[in-house]
């Protein structure tokens, strides 16, 4: 029997400062001091996989822990030395992965601009979904990328909620094309007004 508890986002705060309960901690050293007074009102949502397209090993991992051996794969010395995180990862069996304290800086952005404001990394936490740019993810992503985003409204005022390809648009192009930005919308039920215009129904109804 599964009590409220050990429900993700239930009864009970599901924070531990800035780190999720309920995800794998698994901290990086690729991290910051978010600029003093930021307002973290941003999700941005990512996909990655390595090597690309494959799934279930540690790739993610090692690379947000610079532990990533970089001759284990050819792709690998395209990104040779490379220094980034994001928050949080979901895998493709919607586990989820925890490796920057919410309330740091993770290196997931890059040069990048939104809602008026420039350097996203500043003021928005980074999903990382296991998966590949344009190709479709899992159920159980979207079923913990919902609550995860319900739990980190709960203690940041977002207000948006954007691909990487909408915060550095023609540099940048994932979730890509096979990302359901409608069932999102509709499984958050967040007005419409949070998410990126060309993701939005046709009638604007965000619900």
């Amino acid at each position: 029997m599964t009590t409220s508890a050990e429900v993700p986002g239930a009864a009970g705060s599901p924070w531990d400062q800035g780190w999720h309960r309920s995800a794998v901690r698994q901290p990086s050293p690729n991290f910051g001091p978010r600029p003093p007074a930021a307002q973290i009102d941003l999700i941005v949502v990512h996909s990655i996989s390595l090597p690309p397209g494959q799934y279930g090993g540690p790739g993610v991992r090692q690379l947000f822990t610079n532990t990533l051996d970089w001759d284990a794969h050819p792709y690998y010395q395209g990104i040779r030395g490379l220094t980034v995180s994001a928050h949080f990862v979901i895998d493709r069996t919607g586990v989820l992965w925890q490796f920057v304290d919410c309330d740091q800086r993770a290196w997931h952005a890059g040069p990048s601009a939104y809602r008026g404001r420039a350097q996203c990394n500043d003021d928005s936490i980074g999903i990382e979904l296991e998966g590949l740019e344009g190709e479709r993810f899992e159920a159980a992503q979207y079923a913990t990328l919902a609550w995860l985003c319900r739990d980190i409204a709960l203690r940041y005022p977002i207000a948006h909620l954007a691909g990487h390809e909408h915060i550095a648009p023609g540099r940048k192009h994932d979730p890509g094309a096979g990302f359901d930005w409608p069932g999102v919308q509709q499984a958050l039920g967040w007005p419409a007004e949070r998410f990126p215009a060309e993701t939005r129904p046709a009638d604007g109804n965000g619900a």
